[in-house]
């Protein structure tokens, strides 16, 4: 299962996660939602109008926000 990480460039939550999954060798897509309007209305789709990041969505379609490394790791199922 593969995801995309949506992110922002100064988003701190983001990059503490980045470097954990780096550390962890989980590989990922990464869209800057600044960047990319529609990508900013797909993270606020996901969370009730806001734009929380970091938002993960996964290629069987559920999503995750702000999740901690482990939690990326349970379902990806690599624990």
């Amino acid at each position: 299962m593969t995801f995309t990480f949506y992110s922002t460039s100064w988003c701190g939550p983001c990059k503490r996660l980045k470097g954990q999954l780096a550390e962890l060798e989980i590989s990922f897509t990464e869209v800057d939602i600044e960047q990319s309007p529609e990508s900013a209305a797909l993270v606020e789709s996901i969370n009730n109008g806001n734009q929380m990041v970091p938002t993960l969505v996964f290629s069987e379609g559920t999503s995750l926000t702000n999740p901690s490394a482990m939690a990326v790791k349970e379902k990806l199922g690599t624990l």
